[in-house]
């Protein structure tokens, strides 16, 4: 693991915008998430790693109650976004994902146009007082999303009928659109190629001069690259959390060495 390349750019000491604490995540009697405690620190890229299966989007999905809409899930524990716990009662799910956005692994722009593709969610949460406003927010989105160059001239066509890797930027474009202060990916570029996963990674660079953005990532090279923090799970336990290039060049724990160096996952 010699030629990893890290990020050691703004690894001091930042204020903290999540925190779990005690968190565990049942589906029916299966345990899969295990008394998980993690701070996600502002203005920082966190990355989950680990085996396939062993918890890390399960735990991600937590981060903005996506795990409410399986039926047979539960969560328990504490997960606090700015000092205030978003599994409480009183706080919409809604309102709560339009400040924690969501890119997923695959592309998954609606059939709309580029334009209503962005412009759906300040719509939904009133953003915008008229069309000059919202044709602002869209634009800056799309800029924001590293995409505004390719499709200003076509923004009434199809988001669909973009390529792979603009599709997967419309999305982050999407995403924080809603002006979110918490973007969570889940393994964003894994249906993309070598060269649209240069340019994503590149903008959650970008990106996390903004926002905090969170990973989930199968490959641990992309984790080296763009994350300043990260996250090692096995089995739906967190094994170990810590500075990027401590996890992955001097980890102190066996198992996360075992995962790092291939003889795990």
């Amino acid at each position: 693991m010699n030629d990893m390349q890290f990020t050691e750019r703004a690894v001091d000491q930042k204020a903290i915008k999540i925190a779990a604490e005690g968190v565990n995540v049942h589906y029916g009697e299966a345990h899969a998430i295990k008394d998980v405690n993690v701070e996600i620190e502002e203005n920082t890229v966190t990355a989950f790693i680990g085996p396939s299966g062993c918890g890390k989007s399960t735990f991600l999905r937590c981060l903005n109650r996506m795990n409410d809409t399986i039926d047979i899930c539960n969560v328990t524990g504490q997960i606090n976004l700015d000092g205030e716990d978003i599994y409480d009662k009183r706080v919409d799910p809604v309102q709560l994902r339009a400040k924690v956005g969501m890119v997923f692994q695959k592309p998954n722009p609606f059939p709309k146009s580029i334009y209503d593709n962005v412009a759906y969610g300040p719509r939904i949460h009133g953003l915008a007082k008229n069309k000059a406003e919202l044709d602002e927010i869209v634009e800056k989105a799309l800029r924001r999303g590293a995409i505004w160059d390719e499709v200003k001239d076509r923004l009434d066509k199809p988001g669909t009928g973009l390529s792979g890797g603009q599709q997967q930027r419309l999305c982050i474009a999407r995403a924080v659109a809603t002006e979110p202060e918490v973007l969570l990916m889940d393994e964003p570029c894994s249906a993309l190629d070598p060269i649209a996963t240069a340019q994503v990674e590149e903008l959650i660079d970008e990106l996390r001069e903004r926002y905090s953005v969170v990973i989930v990532t199968h490959s641990m090279q992309q984790a080296a690259r763009v994350s300043q923090k990260t996250a090692f799970f096995h089995l739906g336990t967190l094994v170990e959390f810590g500075l990027t290039s401590q996890i992955f060049t001097n980890p102190e724990d066996p198992r996360t060495e075992s995962y790092i160096t291939g003889r795990i996952g």
